[in-house]
């Protein structure tokens, strides 16, 4: 889609969008330099109404919010996604016709049962940056210790690997059973948090493993932070969040909900190098400027999307070790400035 093609008004909503990316903080893409990854729970991503007006009818996302989600997404290299529903359409549109052939898309099957409420689970990437390293499954919790099937999560996880250069790190994201009280929300978190800390974490320090650099990302509905039970089983097993995401609101509420996480854990089998640089595009109010907020969460989302920015180029560490330099010399602002002119 052109952007010669998109009407006056969705050209405004674009303008204000670019203004929030602007102040945002978010990098822009630079060569081969580093990796911004990405979370969002689009809202019920279905099918679309195929034209920039509104629809008297269902489904009330048209041209005008795939506009929208487009321009927001071709600004990270990989985007984790929740809520896609059965039918793929909308997704499929948004890349064909909007991202281009640039970029690719990997989803999960579709969450069967009632709790599954048909969803899937999925990943858009930006080709030209990031690959799929050829790692894809869904977590299925084993057996316990007494051989006894356990309850398994409503909409399973995720888990695909990527490669961006001569970097490869996993992405797993999730969308935890929300109910009808927090405390309903705890066990998938718990589970989810052993799991990631006893299976993968445990595999990604093996020889060869497929799982390094893991990061866990999505949405937990953990509503707040400070002494949060929900929050402190997400974390329970060492999973590490960033501070810059602390007191980032990822929903248009006034109120700070902190539903959608991206952590992951500081050990060996994790050598990404984090640039400090994290935080949310909050987008309400800039677009469709003649809707409520809840009515425009129908057309675009009723959550903001998280990222998190990672720097991949090594070549001055690389050619730090080719001069023999130490660990304190390669952490220096410039490890090469003693090499003579």
């Amino acid at each position: 889609m052109n952007y010669a093609d998109y009407p006056a008004f969705v050209v405004e909503d674009i303008a204000r969008v670019r203004r929030r990316l602007a102040s945002c903080g978010l990098p822009p893409k630079t060569g081969d330099a580093n990796l911004l990854i990405g979370t969002w729970n689009i809202r019920a991503f279905g099918p679309v109404y195929e034209q920039w007006s509104e629809n008297p009818g269902s489904p009330k996302r048209n041209l005008r919010g795939v506009a929208i989600l487009a321009e927001i997404i071709r600004r990270f290299d990989v985007v984790a996604v929740q809520e896609v529903r059965a039918d793929t359409s909308g997704i499929r549109l948004l890349v064909d016709e909007f991202l281009g052939p640039d970029w690719g898309l990997m989803l999960s099957d579709v969450s069967a049962g009632e709790r599954g409420n048909t969803e899937r689970l999925g990943f858009l990437y930006d080709r030209r940056r990031v690959l799929p390293s050829g790692l894809a499954g869904e977590i299925v919790l084993p057996p316990t210790a007494q051989g006894d099937p356990q309850e398994q999560f409503d909409r399973t996880p995720y888990i695909v690997g990527f490669r961006a250069g001569t970097e490869r790190f996993t992405l797993l994201t999730a969308h935890i059973r929300y109910g009808a009280l927090p405390a309903e929300r705890l066990p998938e978190l718990i589970a989810l948090a052993e799991y990631t800390a006893r299976e993968i974490r445990d595999r990604a320090t093996a020889p060869g493993a497929e799982e390094r650099n893991l990061i866990v990302l999505g949405d937990f509905n953990i509503d707040r932070r400070d002494d949060n039970p929900l929050f402190n089983a997400f974390i329970s097993t060492g999973l590490n969040v960033p501070q810059q995401l602390v007191g980032v609101k990822s929903t248009y509420n006034t109120e700070a909900r902190y539903y959608d996480q991206i952590g992951w854990f500081m050990d060996e089998s994790f050598n990404l190098k984090y640039t400090e640089k994290a935080g949310s595009v909050d987008f309400s109010g800039a677009v469709f400027k003649d809707l409520s907020s809840f009515l425009m969460s129908y057309r675009v989302s009723d959550h903001f999307p998280l990222w998190v920015e990672f720097g991949i180029d090594r070549s001055t560490e690389q050619m730090g070790r080719t001069l023999g330099l130490s660990e304190l010399e390669l952490g220096a602002p410039d490890p090469l400035a003693g090499v003579p002119d």
